[in-house]
């Protein structure tokens, strides 16, 4: 079986069906109609591991155990396609498991995957020291820079990897362009939507071939799971991505997919609230007589806002900035904040503080990878925005 990236069929009318209704609407009813029995507006959760069978072979609306498939998992991924404007969705115990799943469907030894040079570190981590060992190759490029892309692509090449907004310095890479560019090379596009969730950025739309989730973050957005999901309009790609799920079994607890669930109805809401703290907080540090640098597209000066502009609905909810007191400062920072807590993943209703150089990216530490030392990542959530910025003023007026 092969898959072909660039076939626009299904995209299309994976496009078509998704502009019925509008975003929100889509997410509060689409996998999630009123329970037929008792009228309940809320589809339950089916906490259960098999399922009784009506003779050998007879299963009830196809289920026979949770594994392949539950009815809480299936209503979350009837969501999540609806959302990212594909024909299929699979959701997984967290989002490596999502990304090994996809990279599973689509490898073979002696293949080769781009990846861009500023992404999560799990994510490299996991090509770089747990595919490679079955013969998968890796290098990195800047995704944001078509031609520094379009330069590192071998003739193996069968993944161009790419993360948008990037995790941790906040670049934009242009999907449509980078989705031209690997498939004229025959690869498959991937992109990373966990920054910018659905509602702010639709890369199938644009050309990707398939997008990754680690919905533990924006679309769970409450800190309160961890999840992952593959979406794609492609329907030979989705029956390579659905084997692997079934087969490896990093499936997520239907308590886990109904909570993912109620996550995505308010998502819309959510993020727009994000933004706009984001944005608040990313002004107020530009100019700090204690602060390098600001990396947030919703900035004019970002080197990508113009492309953000373009492709994105809004800017997101995570800023990083560089303090002029290096790694002194970073810690002395990270002590004097009271309502950004120090703590690893993001999306939250919560807003947090992360050294990524040595919590999120330490697995890249010494690679071509590595962040700045200096570098702090903000996941900006839905507290006031003026008791935000107070917070973060505070800690930077008393940087020694």
């Amino acid at each position: 079986m092969t898959t072909e990236p660039n076939a626009s069929a299904p995209r299309e009318a994976a496009r078509t069906a998704a502009e019925a209704h509008g975003f929100s609407t889509r997410a509060i009813h689409d996998g999630q109609p009123f329970d037929p029995r008792t009228g309940a507006v809320i589809p339950p959760i089916f906490m259960t591991s098999t399922f009784v069978q009506d003779g050998v072979g007879g299963f009830r609306d196809g289920y026979e155990y949770s594994r392949g498939g539950n009815p809480s998992r299936d209503a979350l991924q009837q969501q999540l396609a609806s959302l990212e404007g594909g024909s299929h969705a699979f959701s997984f115990g967290s989002g490596l498991a999502a990304e090994d799943a996809l990279l599973r469907a689509v490898l073979k030894p002696g293949d080769h995957v781009l990846m861009g040079n500023d992404v999560y570190g799990g994510t490299h981590r996991l090509v770089s020291q747990i595919h490679a060992q079955w013969g998968i190759e890796i290098s990195t490029a800047d995704a944001s820079d078509l031609d520094a892309v379009r330069a590192s692509l071998r003739p193996n090449t069968r993944v161009l990897w790419v993360e948008t907004p990037s995790n941790p310095l906040m670049k934009i890479a242009d999907i449509a362009g980078l989705a031209e560019i690997g498939h004229a090379a025959g690869a498959v596009v991937v992109a990373d939507n966990t920054f910018a969730t659905p509602y702010l950025q639709q890369p199938l739309a644009l050309g990707a071939d398939a997008v990754v989730h680690s919905t533990t973050k924006y679309i769970g957005g409450h800190s309160d799971l961890v999840g992952g999901a593959v979406a794609t309009a492609d329907a030979a790609l989705a029956e390579r991505v659905g084997f692997q799920q079934f087969a490896v079994g990093a499936v997520n607890s239907p308590f886990d997919a109904w909570l993912t669930s109620r996550s995505l109805k308010t998502l819309a809401v959510r993020v727009e609230r994000h933004c706009a703290n984001a944005q608040a907080v990313a002004e107020s540090l530009v100019g700090h007589p204690a602060v390098a640098a600001v990396h947030y597209p919703g900035l004019p000066d970002h080197p990508q806002h113009a492309l953000a502009q373009r492709q994105m609905r809004g800017f997101g909810g995570m800023v990083s900035l560089q303090l002029r007191g290096g790694v002194p400062a970073v810690h002395e920072l990270v002590g004097g904040t009271r309502l950004f807590q120090l703590a690893e993943s993001l999306g939250g209703i919560e807003s947090l503080v992360c050294y990524p150089s040595e919590m999120t990216h330490a697995s890249v530490q010494g690679t071509e990878l590595a962040v700045p030392e200096d570098l702090l990542r903000l996941s900006v959530g839905l507290e006031d925005a003026d008791d935000l910025v107070a917070d973060l003023r505070q800690a930077l007026d008393a940087l020694r």
